[in-house]
């Protein structure tokens, strides 16, 4: 493969991207998500990315795929370097191979399917660069065979019903959540639903409702500047003191403290 260089054009429309090479000082916040989906494929170093739902890592041969929609920020791991590859384009229905959750991390095995891969992305960087005729369609194929590389190597795939749980969830964060009114929309019975998604997840619904509302209020004292109480207040909790020993379950100390900087 040639080096890569960093495109010193403006790329806009609805599939572009670039190479990145950044330091540990670069990250990006978006509080309100974007309308299209973001794909990234690490060539070296890690960066991280965080949303409600908690944080992950990509590293060297390693894709990331965003969902449209979900609150987040990403940068480079601290103390290292991030070089990857980034498209951002419109959903396509092969995204459902792979995600329920806002952020899907698949890796791939040394030699040709990372090749494969990686000459996928470089195509899109080109096609959406160059516009030549069908520009468009081609961009859409090599994404396509990116996800569906992926999906052929996905170890464990969350049950359909729990996939559809956990966009619910995503979507209503912020109102308060009924069990029952979501199983009712799944389809399964409350205890069906509260089995299968602990079997699967790891929480109970309203643990992971309530990691998700935490983490985004970390975000918003860390990056929008609330106070812990504003923060509580944005993400759905009515109880401070509820949200403030939630809040030290996920992160080890209290919003003031994390707010301040300093572990308590």
């Amino acid at each position: 493969m040639t080096p890569y260089e960093p495109s010193s054009d403006s790329w806009e429309g609805p599939i572009f991207g670039d190479y990145y090479d950044k330091g540990d000082d670069y990250s990006h916040w978006r509080p309100d998500g974007m309308q299209d989906w973001l794909i990234a494929y690490t060539l070296s170093g890690e960066g991280y990315i965080r949303t409600p739902g908690g944080e992950v890592i990509c590293g060297a041969g390693q894709v990331a795929l965003l969902r449209a929609g979900a609150p987040h920020e990403y940068g480079t791991v601290r103390g290292k370097r991030w070089e990857f590859l980034w498209i951002h384009y419109p959903g396509l229905p092969e995204n459902s191979y792979l995600t329920g959750a806002e952020v899907y991390i698949g890796t791939l095995p040394e030699g040709a399917v990372r090749e494969r891969v990686e000459s996928a992305f470089r195509r899109v960087l080109q096609d959406s660069l160059n516009r030549t005729e069908l520009w468009m369609p081609l961009c859409e194929n090599a994404i396509r065979e990116v996800i569906l590389l992926l999906a052929q190597r996905k170890d464990k795939q969350f049950d359909p019903r729990i996939e559809h749980t956990l966009q619910v969830l995503s979507r209503s964060m912020k109102e308060e959540i009924r069990v029952d009114d979501i199983a009712r929309q799944i389809g399964l019975s409350v205890s069906r639903l509260s089995h299968l998604f602990k079997e699967q997840t790891g929480y109970s619904i309203l643990e992971h409702v309530n990691r998700m509302r935490i983490r985004q209020a970390a975000l918003l004292i860390s990056h929008r500047g609330r106070n812990a109480s504003e923060a509580a207040e944005e993400v759905g909790f009515n109880n401070y003191n509820h949200f403030a020993a939630q809040f030290r379950k996920v992160y080890g100390v209290s919003p003031r403290a994390y707010r301040g900087g300093r572990v308590e």
